[in-house]
């Protein structure tokens, strides 16, 4: 027998995690567990990619009609931010609470009836002809939206093998790509093209979201062992455990808290993009019609192969530190970019830059690391908590720049800011240590 595994040490490359010893099977009162095959995992992580799809094309199809919506409702730049900033305050809020309820109740059940509201808010959004309703609607269907983050990263984590977690991760966020670029393709297509009425992309989106989470209750499975191999169950897995104190572990813990800081500043720059790219275009940049779809999705589609990439080299080498040092630099040069150069094609360079090596290059690889940092009994929770601080920035990138770019008469502030704070990031995340403990600290 292999004495590390024998006593409980996984090395990876630089960076060596230490586990409890492996305790006898026990049963668990909580879960009916059950057997799946070695291919599972592929399953999980279709359903998830196309969960991730659904959610952030119902964020993107708002961005490229932002003023037509403006104009429906006779707002300003602070106010259309203040219109995303309530989405993901709701988002926020509820993603502690919602995966410590997944974690009790099942988080296949957790997820399905948050897609079930946020579709039908989805739909809700093209219907209601108010400032104020619309902006309950979009906050509840955050609210929907909120149940997904923790509960969903638990479920692949505990079907993915750990030797292709952070590729199996990387695939997942893939979703994200191809839903911010199908948001903004479809909204600037029907709308931007061809004047069709700007409430028709949620009545479109409306309708697959509340399949497809019907289908995460029917298709996935709590608890799972392969092939007849049972899970390793450690006593305190079986035992309940306050809810004070999982939350006092995770916020004691010093990689998970500096892994939390890092993932604030990545989405803060993200979501000044996502958001705010595609009126940047029209207004300031002089981009018309489909153009303004196609040159916001550069983002998203360059996502894709660095994501995969990068997530394949995390998972043979496992540098954590070293990737984040590589990667974030360059996406703070490429945001810095954007907001200074009035030449197209270096615009367009900068945004391939940038989607190779922004927040959804980096993600698996913080997603894998937090993984690595939790109890299995505690999964939803961390994970949530680190989407907790991740999506506030998501709260002010929005607001704040709508807010300065009012004050100051350009967008390209919020730009900058957003390359500050994700070096501020970078480096907070430089403190983490190398040699960690697979069980949260108190």
């Amino acid at each position: 027998m292999n004495l590390l595994n024998h006593f409980g040490g996984c090395v990876y490359g630089k960076e060596t995690i230490r586990t409890a010893p492996v305790p006898l099977t026990l049963p668990t009162p909580r879960y009916r567990t059950v057997t799946v095959s070695t291919h599972y995992w592929w399953q999980v992580v279709a359903i998830c990619f196309l969960g991730w799809v659904l959610i952030y094309a119902d964020r993107t199809i708002l961005n490229p009609v932002m003023p037509q919506i403006a104009s429906a409702f006779h707002i300003n730049n602070t106010q259309l931010g203040l219109m995303n900033s309530i989405f993901f305050l709701t988002y926020a809020l509820a993603q502690l609470p919602f995966g410590m309820i997944a974690d009790k109740i099942g988080r296949r059940y957790m997820i399905t009836l948050g897609f079930l509201i946020f579709g039908l808010m989805t739909f809700f959004s093209g219907i209601v002809s108010a400032f104020g309703a619309f902006l309950v609607v979009r906050a509840t269907a955050g609210l929907g939206e909120a149940s997904y983050y923790g509960p969903q990263y638990a479920l692949s984590g505990e079907a993915i093998p750990l030797s292709k977690l952070t590729l199996g991760t990387a695939i997942i966020n893939s979703g994200m790509a191809f839903g911010s670029s199908g948001g903004y393709l479809l909204s600037s297509y029907l709308v931007l093209q061809h004047h069709q009425h700007w409430s028709l992309p949620f009545f479109i989106i409306a309708v697959p979201t509340v399949i497809v989470g019907i289908l995460f209750s029917l298709l996935l499975k709590e608890k799972i062992q392969v092939n007849n191999q049972p899970t390793p169950i450690t006593p305190e897995m079986t035992q309940a455990e306050p809810a004070q104190h999982q939350i006092r572990a995770i916020f004691t813990n010093r990689n998970l808290i500096l892994t939390f800081a890092l993932c604030f500043c990545s989405i803060y720059a993200y979501f000044v993009v996502l958001t705010w790219l595609p009126q940047f275009l029209q207004t300031e940049r002089g981009f018309q019609g489909t153009a303004v779809g196609f040159i916001a999705s550069i983002v998203p589609w360059a996502s894709i192969p660095g994501a995969l990439f990068f997530a394949k080299v995390y998972d043979r080498f496992n540098h954590t530190k070293l990737l984040v040092c590589i990667l974030v630099p360059v996406a703070v040069i490429a945001l810095l970019t954007v907001g200074f150069t009035t030449n197209r094609t270096l615009l367009i360079v900068a945004l391939i830059a940038y989607g190779l090596t922004g927040k959804l290059a980096i993600d698996p690889i913080l997603v894998a690391f937090v993984t690595r940092q939790a109890k299995g009994t505690k999964l939803s929770t961390t994970l949530s908590a680190y989407n907790f601080i991740g999506m506030s920035g998501s709260i002010l990138a929005p607001y704040l720049t709508g807010y300065l770019a009012d004050k100051v008469g350009t967008m390209t502030i919020g730009f900058y800011l957003g390359a500050a704070l994700l070096l501020l990031g970078a480096l907070a995340f430089s403190f983490t240590k190398t040699r960690t403990s697979n069980q949260l600290e108190a």
